[in-house]
């Protein structure tokens, strides 16, 4: 599709985009217009693509380093939490209004996973918010960060694969959609998680979410 589509939807030359609730969103599922599995999750009331693609790569295009360090980090959340009264979530659906559903990265939400068996978890159910980012990393800065501030997700966390660090964002402002806190954490560094083991914070380091760069031949 052109790009002057989008550039006069932005600068109001054309109607903008029809927009859809979640409810809408998923009876096209049930139809089969939108295929269950496909790589879309709905932002806002728009569909969107997830972006899993490295820099300079097509979006839809999972890139090599993104799948690495998704598979990691939820293989070592899962060992951390042990006992925890959570789990860990990959790329599953998050309800957090009436027209966003986003697909994370990954989420440590609250309680067992049949929990969830006659709702998708919401908000305040998420302890830990997570997406990796490569090519949507101005994407997840911008849009997924309001879109998780005014929802009231309590910790979001961008998992920054082009500067190697863990950018954490704390304490929702959700009226203002923002975070009071920010920090970046960088290799060499240990993070606390908000995941209370055993009545203590789950400590882990950067460099165990931050899989290494694959060597050029």
């Amino acid at each position: 599709m052109s790009t002057t589509i989008f550039h006069d939807i932005a600068t109001g030359q054309a109607p903008g985009p029809v927009m859809f609730t979640v409810e809408q969103f998923h009876r096209m599922l049930d139809e089969g217009i939108v295929a269950d599995g496909d790589a879309v999750e709905l932002i806002e009331g728009v569909v969107m693509p997830k972006d899993r693609g490295a820099q300079g790569d097509p979006a839809m295009a999972h890139s090599k380093r993104h799948a690495v360090a998704v598979a990691r980090i939820q293989r070592r959340l899962e060992r951390g939490i042990g006992g925890a009264k959570c789990h860990v979530r990959t790329q599953w659906p998050l309800a957090l209004s009436g027209t966003s559903e986003p697909e994370p990265d990954l989420a440590v939400v609250v309680g067992p996973d049949d929990a969830y068996l006659d709702s998708h978890p919401r908000a305040a159910d998420a302890l830990l918010v997570i997406e990796v980012a490569e090519s949507s990393l101005s994407y997840d800065r911008k849009t997924k960060y309001t879109m998780y501030a005014g929802a009231g997700v309590a910790v979001y966390w961008i998992v920054n694969l082009v500067d190697d660090e863990i950018e954490i964002y704390e304490s929702p402002q959700s009226t203002k959609r923002t975070y009071e806190r920010a920090s970046r954490h960088r290799l060499g560094e240990m993070l606390l998680l908000p995941i209370q083991v055993d009545g203590n914070p789950l400590s882990l380091a950067v460099d165990e979410f931050i899989p290494p760069r694959a060597e050029r031949r």
